[in-house]
């Protein structure tokens, strides 16, 4: 009984022995590192395009700005009092666009900037440019001579102010009275040869002259109760292009002709269009990362089709293509690419677990890929091959 006891106790202790000792070897698999996972990427056959990507500002082919001129006389003080007009609205000559303390600022058709108030006696190229915009909106001159004020044009100004619902401006201006001849009865030695005389007027405060196919309100800065001190707002005018520009490493790259996509993250739409032009000289510096000024050069895009009105000064994403294969290359993930002691560079083909080395040439790259071909005529890469890009250790427990 003893004995089989003692057997039972020595047959336990082994067992328990063969559970706790380890080999050597054994050990050493068991304390050994995770093996890494070897990340792969299929070769491919694609179209490479190498793109330089920036940011433009959507303009107009023509901007003019809109200024207050001045306080009317009669007003106590200069502020906004109406704002007639919206960023994007299509307006049309003879509109009325802002109000400065009640009195109108009218667009009218004409390429010479106003510069004075325009009254009875005027003459010069300006007052034809009045006449011809008044008689443009269908108001009569009467009589009057091109380019000299008279009661015509005096009078198309009145009609013109009262079908906008305001009071024609006014102005007191000194007139010379016929001298009486020395036969008349009625003649006075000490009549004054001077008079006073009250006349309506077109001021320079309330005209603004824009020369343009079709006109549309671009940005409105001017608010009701506001001081109207500089740009009230801008009127534009022409299909919309693009205004970018690139530092001066992209700028070789970079030439007229080339596809753009267009992409405006705030609305979502997306167009394409042509690099118009690159300016040769830098435009003004630009701050850069470190601080110092870095110079850029100016891109201007044009778009393939019309863009919609709504993007009119919106920042917009331009990815500019400025080389293409034409063609579909084989082609690899650029981190595939690796280069030995010698200088040389090769991919790592990765097949049936087994890897295998090879040298290749590389062309033109793009879109983060490389286009190779091998400099063994031995060596074939084939579409759908496996290169290895990488190496992700595994954690202590095996997972990657």
């Amino acid at each position: 009984m003893f004995v089989i006891a003692g057997c039972l106790v020595c047959t336990g202790a082994g067992a328990g022995a063969a559970m706790v000792l380890k080999s050597p070897a054994q050990v050493a698999i068991e304390t050994a590192p995770p093996r890494p996972n070897i990340l792969t990427a299929p070769v491919v056959r694609k179209v490479l395009a190498q793109s330089v990507v920036t940011r433009g500002k959507v303009t107009p082919v023509q901007s003019f700005d809109i200024t207050s001129s001045g306080t009317p006389k009669e007003a106590g003080r200069s502020v906004v009092t109406d704002v007639m007009v919206k960023a994007g609205q299509k307006i049309s000559y003879g509109h009325a666009m802002v109000e400065i303390s009640g009195r109108p600022i009218f667009l009218m058709k004409g390429s010479i900037p106003a510069y004075r108030d325009l009254m009875p006696g005027a003459k010069g190229r300006d007052v034809k440019q009045l006449q011809d915009a008044l008689a443009g909106l269908g108001y009569s001159l009467g009589g009057d001579v091109s380019g000299t004020l008279g009661k015509g044009t005096e009078g198309a100004v009145k009609r013109f102010y009262r079908s906008m619902g305001y009071a024609p401006a006014t102005a007191e201006v000194t007139v010379q009275q016929p001298t009486p001849s020395a036969s008349s009865p009625k003649a006075e030695s000490n009549s004054d040869p001077l008079k006073s005389e009250t006349v309506s007027v077109f001021p320079l405060a309330e005209i603004s002259f824009v020369d343009a196919p079709s006109i549309r309100v671009g940005d409105v800065k001017a608010t009701v109760g506001s001081e109207p001190n500089g740009v009230l707002l801008s009127v534009t005018s022409g299909s919309l292009t693009i205004d970018a520009g690139v530092a001066s490493y992209e700028k070789g790259l970079i030439r007229p002709g080339q596809d753009v996509e267009i992409f405006s993250e705030a609305s979502g739409k997306q167009a394409k269009g042509k690099v118009a032009s690159v300016s040769q000289a830098p435009t003004k510096p630009q701050s850069g990362e470190s601080g110092q000024a870095a110079e850029t050069y100016a891109v201007h895009v044009k778009p393939s089709t019309a863009l919609p009105s709504e993007l009119d000064g919106a920042d917009v994403r331009l990815t500019i293509v400025a080389a293409s294969s034409r063609d579909e290359v084989l082609a690899v993930p650029s981190s595939a690419i690796s280069t030995g002691a010698d200088g040389k560079m090769f991919v790592t083909v990765r097949r049936a677990q087994l890897e295998h080395r090879v040298a290749v040439r590389v062309g033109m790259t793009g879109d983060g890929f490389v286009q190779i071909s091998p400099v063994n005529d031995l060596d074939v890469i084939s579409q759908g091959d496996q290169v290895v890009v990488g190496i992700q250790p595994s954690d202590s427990s095996g997972k990657s």
